[in-house]
């Protein structure tokens, strides 16, 4: 199918950049130093900001330090952060502009990740500290389309996690989401699925009309 759109919004991890590693490994050694089930803070950290998934598991913590502690480790922690495929080849078409990443992790730790993974970051980005309300809240993806200077309506969203997914679609954005954590089923939010961004190309329309994307979504259960 082919989408007419003015701006791309790109979630971090997961959609440019493989950290999963990196997360798992920080996420499991927290969690056993809090008494808790690593599986289910893992579950919990992805596709939200991270101090949203510390209050969430541990209250009574002091949210600001364990998050500091967190995001040290995951910082210091590179080893498998690498670009996904289909990314390069995507961004170097897009014209200056037209697209800005939308993530939860903090700027420092997704210039960390962006250089891991070879990517220089684009000139518009929103990263956790920039809003109040982190994913599923629609604060994120408003404000990334109020960066770019564009309606959501007129913006994509391209996520991998549900959370993402469903704050894309709460701002009013077209969402596209990528399976690469999350399986079709979980992804009800997203208007269409693909395997990755190697099955989504890109055409600069003329006139500043702005952007045609062309992919074959996957079939829904």
């Amino acid at each position: 199918m082919k989408l007419k759109v003015k701006g791309i919004l790109f979630d971090m991890d997961g959609v440019l950049v493989s950290s999963i590693g990196s997360v798992e490994r920080s996420w499991t050694r927290w969690a056993l130093m809090h008494g808790l089930d690593p599986v289910e803070a893992i579950k919990s950290a992805h596709g939200r900001r991270s101090i949203e998934s510390v209050r969430a598991l541990r209250p009574d913590l002091d949210a600001e330090a364990e998050n500091t502690r967190i995001e040290d480790w995951e910082i210091a922690d590179t080893d498998g952060v690498e670009q996904l495929a289909g990314v390069g080849d995507l961004i170097a078409r897009l014209p200056e502009g037209s697209w800005a990443i939308v993530t939860s992790a903090t700027r420092r730790l997704a210039e960390t990740r962006l250089q891991a993974g070879g990517i220089i970051p684009p000139a518009r980005w929103i990263s956790a500290e920039m809003v109040t309300n982190g994913k599923p809240d629609p604060e994120p993806y408003l404000k990334g389309a109020e960066l770019l200077g564009f309606a959501p309506q007129d913006c994509l969203v391209i996520e991998d996690a549900a959370t993402g997914a469903e704050a894309g679609r709460a701002a009013g954005c077209k969402v596209l989401a990528t399976t690469f954590s999350h399986s079709v089923e979980s992804l009800e939010a997203a208007d269409w699925v693909i395997d990755s961004l190697e099955h989504l190309t890109v055409t600069i329309l003329p006139d500043g009309q702005g952007l045609e994307l062309e992919f074959q979504p996957l079939p829904r259960p």
